[in-house]
C-alpha cells in the first residue's frame, strides 16, 4: 500500500481539517467545548483513520478503517448542518464545506468498493 500522505482522499481529508479548524475560529467562545471539540475531532477522524488503515496488513483491515472515516465524515456532515442553523457558519462556508465532504465521501465509498471486489 502506498504512503497515507499520496492517497488524493487523505490529501483531500486532510484540507478538510484544516478548513474546519479555520472555520471553527469563529464560532461563539461558549461552543469550545461543545460544537467547536466535536466538529474538529470528528474532522480529524477522517484523515486519521484513513492513515491507520494504510498501516494494516490487509485490504479487509483498511476497507474497515475507510468505513469508519466515512462515519466521522457523516458526523461533520450533521455538525456543518448544525452549526449552519445555530447561525455560526453562513450558506457559502456550509455549502464549500459541504461539497468538501461530498466529494471526500464518493472518494471513499470508490475505495471500499475497490478493495472489496
Amino acid at each position: 500500500m502506498a504512503q497515507f500522505q499520496n492517497l488524493n482522499v487523505w490529501k483531500l481529508a486532510h484540507e478538510l481539517v484544516l478548513d474546519v479548524y479555520r472555520i471553527t475560529k469563529k464560532f461563539p467562545a461558549d461552543e469550545k467545548y461543545r460544537l467547536t471539540d466535536q466538529i474538529c475531532r470528528a474532522a480529524a477522524s477522517v484523515p486519521m483513520n484513513i492513515s491507520e488503515g494504510t498501516g494494516r496488513s490487509t485490504d479487509k483491515d483498511l476497507a474497515n478503517f475507510l468505513c469508519i472515516a466515512r462515519g466521522s465524515l457523516y458526523e461533520v456532515q450533521y455538525q456543518l448542518i448544525l452549526a449552519r442553523d445555530l447561525g455560526y457558519l453562513d450558506e457559502k462556508g456550509f455549502a464549500d464545506l459541504s461539497a468538501k465532504c461530498d466529494n471526500i465521501g464518493r472518494k471513499l465509498n470508490a475505495f471500499i468498493r475497490k478493495l472489496r471486489s
